[in-house]
């Protein structure tokens, strides 16, 4: 067998990752929206959703909550969901790669739009079937670190009757529901879209996060 295959399929994968990164920061900057298919490869997709379920069966999710420090609260009414946080110091080897793509992103909007993006923080987010996430905003109040909001769908097989869509509220009580089919990329401003996640009837996987910037007044 020869050895060029596999290298022409790795080319591949980094061409189209490359044009969903370009995609992405022309819809930010047209739109302050952007959804892309396939933004990692099947492979990487099957790869963290191997992890993610590693990582559940370990017993190492806990329960989402919602606000922060001392009002932060389980409300399972609210938002339904289970969370891993990520390190990139100690990612997994099926993890490292997704890093590097969101590095490159980060820097592709940087460089486009002049937006200071200096990290990503992320987690695994599992919903169980029937529960969602609440309309809301992904910025705190007294905090506005959180610039752009992400979502990389590890689902496997999923169709529309699934249900589990992220719904974005745009203007004038118009919304795009985005399927979470497995290698789907999502991100939009967060201090711009109220969103939320619609209930599905099966098991829902999401890698969530946000590129944030230095809070003020922290710059070095």
């Amino acid at each position: 067998m020869s050895d060029a295959a596999p290298a022409v399929g790795a080319e591949g994968d980094r061409a189209r990752t490359a044009a969903a990164i370009a995609d992405i920061v022309a819809g930010l900057d047209r739109a302050g929206f952007a959804v892309v298919g396939d933004f990692v490869p099947n492979t990487a997709v099957a790869a963290l959703r191997a992890e993610a379920s590693r990582r559940d069966a370990a017993d190492l999710y806990t329960p989402a909550g919602v606000g922060r420090g001392a009002a932060r609260a389980e409300r399972a009414d609210i938002r339904g969901d289970r969370i891993f946080w990520l390190d990139e110091a100690h990612a997994a080897g099926a993890e490292r790669p997704l890093f590097a793509a969101l590095d490159a992103l980060r820097l592709a909007v940087n460089a486009a739009l002049y937006l200071g993006l200096f990290e990503f923080e992320g987690h695994y987010a599992l919903y169980p079937p029937g529960a969602g996430y609440a309309r809301h905003r992904d910025r705190f109040r007294d905090d506005d670190a959180r610039v752009v909001s992400c979502v990389l769908y590890l689902n496997d097989g999923w169709r529309v009757a699934d249900g589990g869509a992220l719904r974005l509220h745009l203007d004038r009580g118009a919304y795009r529901d985005v399927l979470p089919a497995g290698g789907t990329l999502a991100c939009f401003l967060a201090e711009r879209f109220e969103h939320e996640v619609l209930p599905a009837t099966r098991e829902r996987l999401a890698l969530s996060g946000w590129f944030r910037r230095r809070p003020i007044g922290k710059e070095k």
